[in-house]
């Protein structure tokens, strides 16, 4: 008998789409405004930090679950910004970044047969998270304009086999913030049918147009069905630390802390010892932050428009989707190919974040997390973008 090499998990899904779209920047020497890493520097204050604790010799493991600091800082910040009040040593895991963070929480609570919804267009890493942990994916699409939720189609979705529902806010890849009323719709259902909210917050502080943050995990029935997720990557620009967390009540941090011991053991623990300096910062910098990114986000889309793309206008994150329908392509892949090839630009082919590609076929994302000089760059291939289709 032939045994199949391969396991049936991993065929059902392929390899990240936007890190390949970085590897074609590199090929072709394009601008990456695909990846959503920041091209400029991290603060001055938690980069030496991570020097001074690497000299201090904190070197070796950190307690599994997270150095008891960083896990302070994390309650720390939870208190004053969610209104959240946490128990460091019981409710918070320390992951090697936010994407441990989900595939550890979703392997500690799934069962094979159970239904995980995932609202779409998605973070390309949930689909195959669910599919990891055993769990079949229900998709519910989020409705342009404004990228809404349809109250009918959600509650369809839910059933007696619904585990969990992941909720990413603000959302990468549409920027859109969920509101109170979306959160408490959300929440009603979750009660109803006895299903845990896991909530990827990785962009709480990147938000406009006055939008609020609001976690889910603070809503009336919600605290001890919530696990929410987060980590230093975005807030403080330091994607390559890969230190992210959990925070979820006792009962289920249990369970992820052994299935995180046994992925990763633990996360880097100088990194740990700077990212406590790093969630201490003076409220002033996340103010700081909004307005930087307010900036980025209104030069890019204002070059985006003029190059003739229609665009969804974010509310949160460092993302701007948008329509290429105008362009006369067939579909988003072969037009992310153009522009990476052609036009020096690498974005992400909408396609991969659905789970039919069809649904993303007239969409490309773009990243606005880069310096000013990237985005002067981005600005002049994006004119030689319209002169090349006119």
């Amino acid at each position: 008998m032939t045994k199949q090499i391969i396991s049936h998990k991993a065929e059902q899904f392929t390899e990240s789409v936007i890190r390949e779209m970085t590897r074609q920047a590199n090929l072709y020497g394009a601008i990456n405004l695909s990846q959503g890493f920041p091209d400029f520097s991290a603060p001055e204050e938690i980069k030496l930090a991570a020097c001074d604790a690497i000299m201090a010799d904190i070197n070796q493991y950190a307690i599994t679950w997270g150095a008891q600091n960083f896990r302070r800082a994390i309650a720390e910040k939870a208190s004053w910004y969610l209104g959240l009040e946490v128990d460091p040593e019981r409710e918070i895991t320390v992951t090697c970044g936010s994407t441990e963070a989900m595939i550890a929480a979703m392997m500690a609570i799934v069962n094979p047969g159970d239904e995980v919804i995932v609202f779409e267009p998605f973070y390309e890493n949930y689909g195959p998270d669910a599919i990891l942990s055993g769990a079949t994916p229900r998709y519910v699409t989020l409705h342009t304009p404004g990228w809404r939720i349809d109250a009918e189609e959600l509650a369809a979705a839910f059933n007696d086999n619904t585990k969990a529902i992941i909720i990413n806010t603000p959302n990468n890849p549409t920027g859109k913030v969920f509101t109170r009323e979306e959160l408490e719709l959300i929440a009603g259902l979750c009660q109803k049918w006895n299903v845990i909210a896991i909530t990827d917050e990785i962009y709480e502080h990147i938000l406009f147009n006055n939008k609020q943050h609001i976690a889910i995990a603070t809503l009336d029935g919600m605290r001890d069905r919530t696990i929410t997720i987060n980590g230093l990557s975005k807030t403080y620009s330091v994607t390559g630390w890969r230190v992210g967390y959990t925070i979820a009540p006792p009962s289920i941090t249990e369970a992820i802390r052994k299935v995180h011991d046994f992925l990763t053991v633990g996360a880097a623990a100088p990194l740990q010892e700077a990212g406590s300096r790093a969630l201490r910062l003076p409220r002033s910098y996340y103010e700081q932050l909004q307005a930087n990114y307010f900036a980025k986000r209104q030069r890019l889309l204002a070059a985006l428009k003029s190059a003739g793309f229609k665009c969804f206008d974010p509310d949160g994150a460092y993302y701007v989707m948008t329509d290429i329908g105008t362009f006369g392509f067939d579909d988003d892949v072969q037009f992310s190919k153009f522009m990476v090839k052609e036009i020096g630009i690498a974005v992400v082919p909408g396609s991969s974040f659905y789970h039919d590609p069809a649904l993303g076929r007239s969409q490309v994302r773009f990243t606005f997390c880069k310096r000013d000089e990237t985005l002067s760059a981005a600005e002049e291939r994006l004119q030689k973008l319209r002169s090349t289709l006119r």
